[in-house]
């Protein structure tokens, strides 16, 4: 039987969000981070097509195009007096932000940041007793394909 190499991993904090600040070419991480997750997707359009022209017998042949890609973010936070107003404005000004993800272990020449501008589409505050209050569902929604830089 033969074996793999293990794969090199990546801890917690080698992957970064960060927000573009009143700055510029400034980002800042959300204060209060815990988790979140990357999405990327691809709208597919799908179109049977005949699999044979003399056989009309055979199954359709589904053929597929990508149409458009998306690019999210969904987060958790505990509230933090450093983020609220921060986070409240965004919502607030239904304006788009600029917004970074770093992959802090990407290899020379493969994608570190993925960058653009992002809307804040979801924030829920919550709360349970005998808990810190908490930014629930944090969700930023791309404007677009981010833009890729390869490490250097």
């Amino acid at each position: 039987r033969q074996t793999m190499a293990a794969p090199t991993t990546a801890p917690f904090e080698a992957l970064v969000l960060e927000v573009e600040t009143d700055t510029p070419g400034t980002y800042a991480k959300i204060c209060g981070m815990k988790d979140f997750s990357v999405g990327r997707s691809a709208e597919v359009d799908r179109v049977e097509t005949p699999a044979d022209c003399t056989d009309e017998s055979l199954p359709y042949q589904i053929e597929k195009d990508v149409k458009s890609l998306d690019f999210s973010v969904s987060a958790e936070a505990v509230w933090s007096a450093e983020s609220h107003g921060t986070l409240m404005d965004w919502f607030y000004s239904s304006a788009a932000k600029n917004v970074r993800v770093q992959h802090v272990n990407a290899a020379s020449g493969e994608t570190e940041f993925e960058t653009g501008p992002a809307y804040l589409t979801q924030l829920d505050t919550n709360r349970t007793k005998g808990q810190k209050v908490n930014f629930g569902t944090i969700t930023i929604e791309f404007d677009g394909t981010p833009t890729r830089t390869a490490a250097a």
